[in-house]
């Protein structure tokens, strides 16, 4: 499974190849994959990529107009940066985002395709998928014991 590291060097190359760039389309080969009909995700075709971020293990590609592709990759996920026109296999892909600089790739190796790309609106809709708790990247140590504890306690 990509675990933070993956994710934040996904983030990190992917800020590299995309901020800044138009997105032109999006082709989904996965009918299980977009978990969301409002907005639609033909609202986020031509829009500038305005920057791309990390929200616990799912990656946020932020557009213009307050829209927001947020990507989960789950167990099997993988994303590959092609040129553009690429075509994926049905087997193994899920969907294709074409940039004006590239065309960034998704696939998943499971044949259960967890998973899930969500079209969201605004930072309170962003919100609504933070899966909260401690950020393990930031925390200092006195923060990680209490989130430890805490967490101890519920169980």
């Amino acid at each position: 499974m990509p675990e933070l590291p993956d994710i934040t060097v996904y983030v990190e190359q992917l800020a590299r190849r995309i901020v800044g760039s138009q997105l032109e389309r999006v082709t989904v080969l996965s009918p299980n994959l977009l978990r969301t009909v409002d907005p639609p995700l033909e609202s986020a075709l031509r829009r500038a990529v305005t920057g791309v971020s990390r929200l616990g293990k799912r990656i946020v590609i932020a557009l213009d107009g307050d829209l927001f592709l947020v990507l989960h990759l789950m167990i099997s996920g993988r994303l590959h940066w092609k040129p553009r026109g690429v075509k994926l296999g049905r087997k193994t892909g899920l969907a294709v985002f074409d940039f004006t600089t590239g065309a960034l790739t998704w696939t998943e190796a499971s044949t259960h395709k967890r998973a899930s790309l969500h079209v969201v609106a605004g930072k309170a809709g962003l919100r609504l998928l933070d899966p909260g708790g401690i950020e393990p990247l930031e925390a200092t140590q006195a923060e990680f014991k209490t989130a430890l504890t805490r967490e101890r306690h519920t169980l």
